[in-house]
């Protein structure tokens, strides 16, 4: 069913859900107060979407349990929040060798693991080891990692096949989080999913599905959080996570899962100073990925045509109220490399005048099956504001039909060319560029513009061009404005080629009751749990 934005229906839907879901959740939340037994603990209770089935890093994969291991392990390094590199586990900055190719990082030796044991480079060798044989990730180094060594206690080494200026950003990702070869040695070739065993300010006291319960580690090397311990929950639902946060049932909120009118209400209690909400750095987005092994989008110039038909503004208005940003790259703008914006621009003109090179607006419609997540509300309200923008300014030209599909069997599907043109979001495993082109474009075996082999076939686009790969793997190579200029020229041969649409990108939020301090984000994107603490 289309939607006339000439007329009232899509400027009142949003309006319509922001005055449903907040009145459901306003009940909801007064419910729940009133049945709510006085809080028994001081410990502060932490709600975030969706359920965590484990807790072993090799098998992380989504930004919730990366939260979790953020408070209970630590990583080699960490970036700030202006992006710098800080050691955390490292005693200092990486020392890379003259060529390139070794990468040695010196330890601290004063890190203990929750179990006891003593942290050092062996016990850093054995997890990183561990992740490359097993983990669920390990695509992200297996390409970089030759051999780990171990010349003295503490030092480790890497040994890397090609020079990498994206390996010190890797080495921030909790996916990298080291755990405790003691309590490991019978997991090193299976993952271990209801217990953590790392050098974080917390240790894990419980562990369940939609529950974990964090104590402080008293030989914490670091600074002791702030609070007596948190209790996190994991609810179902937006309106379960929205009623909580209004009730007083919880006493901080993480989640980009809520609802627009949701989170736009929880903003707006926090102005009237009801709530303390935070902003983090964007590292998630949104775009629209396109077939173009196949006709018709095996056209560049219908992608190009498609790509400039696409009103950014007007969606982020009617899906969002403005929450999330119009992306034009592929690179979120809060990382170095991020600020260029490649991609055609909203020009109907222009749409119109390559539909019709491609044979089209002339009594032949382009027709174009469009997929969403029917679990993703916003991505519904996109796929519906697109097909109505598309049937009011270019009716003659394309017919867009509407097709949802439950995000795992998108996933599952991607890689088999099932969707001619589908929704996705992408959040890069590290703050770096690298992070979001290797995964998107990155393409082993290729004949032309198609991709036979490689991340372009897994995410559905079977898109290359001659001579991406290689400035693709030459920005990996390169440092500073050299780096940033080969990537930008990635960028934009990725623009041109129109494998992908830019839609928005999303900066993460957090609201914490009003007694509390406002919530600290780190460079990656995650909330800085230990600092979490009554207002001083």
């Amino acid at each position: 069913m289309a939607i006339d934005i000439k007329i009232r229906s899509v400027t009142d839907l949003p309006r319509f859900r922001l005055q449903a879901s907040v009145l459901i959740g306003l009940t909801l939340a007064f419910t729940q107060s009133a049945c709510q037994p006085t809080r028994q603990s001081e410990r502060l209770t932490v709600a975030s979407a969706g359920r965590i089935s484990s807790l072993d890093p090799a098998l992380a994969s989504t930004t919730g349990v990366l939260q979790v291991l953020n408070a209970l392990g630590d990583t080699l390094y960490i970036r700030d929040n202006n992006g710098k590199l800080q050691p955390q586990l490292a005693a200092t900055k990486p020392e890379l060798s003259d060529d390139g190719l070794s990468l040695t990082i010196p330890l601290r030796q004063d890190v203990q693991f929750h179990d006891g044991s003593r942290f050092d480079a062996e016990a850093m060798a054995f997890s990183l080891r561990r992740f490359l044989r097993i983990g669920s990730q390990r695509y992200l180094v297996n390409d970089r990692i030759e051999s780990i060594e171990t010349p003295d206690p503490f030092r480790i080494r890497l040994h890397l096949k090609r020079p990498s200026s994206s390996i010190e950003s890797l080495l921030t990702s909790p996916y990298l989080t080291p755990v405790s070869p003691k309590a490991y040695a019978n997991h090193a070739d299976r993952f271990l999913n209801d217990r953590f065993i790392g050098t974080g300010p917390y240790i894990l006291s419980s562990f369940r599905n939609t529950q974990q319960r964090l104590l402080p580690f008293r030989n914490y090397w670091g600074p002791a959080p702030r609070n007596v311990g948190l209790d996190l929950i994991n609810l179902s639902n937006s309106t379960a996570l929205f009623g909580a946060l209004v009730s007083g049932e919880v006493d901080v909120l993480l989640s980009n899962s809520l609802d627009e009118d949701q989170k736009r209400a929880l903003s707006h209690r926090a102005s009237q100073n009801l709530l303390r909400e935070s902003q983090g750095p964007a590292m998630n987005i949104t775009f629209v990925t396109l077939r173009s092994n196949t006709p018709p989008l095996q056209s560049r110039t219908v992608r190009q045509a498609l790509a400039h038909s696409l009103n950014r503004r007007l969606i982020s208005t009617r899906v969002s109220y403005k929450q999330r940003e119009p992306l034009r790259s592929l690179i979120p703008p809060s990382l170095r490399g991020g600020k260029t914006e490649p991609w055609p621009t909203y020009n109907l003109a222009e749409a119109r005048k390559l539909f019709q090179q491609a044979g089209y607006c002339t009594g032949r419609q382009l027709q174009i099956p469009f997929t969403y997540r029917t679990n993703v509300p916003s991505d519904r309200l996109m796929a519906l504001t697109w097909q109505a923008q598309l049937e009011r300014d270019l009716p003659n030209c394309v017919q867009m039909t509407l097709n949802g599909v439950e995000s795992t069997t998108v996933y599952k599907q991607l890689s088999e060319g099932s969707f001619q043109a589908v929704i996705l979001d992408w959040g890069g495993s590290y703050p770096d560029p690298e992070a979001y082109l290797a995964p998107l474009l990155s393409c082993k075996r290729s004949n032309g513009n198609i991709c036979e082999a490689g991340e372009a076939v897994d995410g559905g686009t079977f898109w290359t061009a001659p001579g991406l790969q290689e400035a693709l793997s030459r920005s990996d190579m390169l440092k500073g404005e050299q780096r940033l200029h080969e990537i930008a020229t990635v960028d934009s041969m990725a623009a041109r080629g129109a494998p992908y649409i830019p839609i928005w990108f999303v900066a993460p939020k957090a609201w914490a009751q009003n007694r509390l301090s406002s919530p600290t984000f780190n460079g990656s994107g995650l909330v800085n749990l230990a600092q979490l603490g009554e207002r001083r």
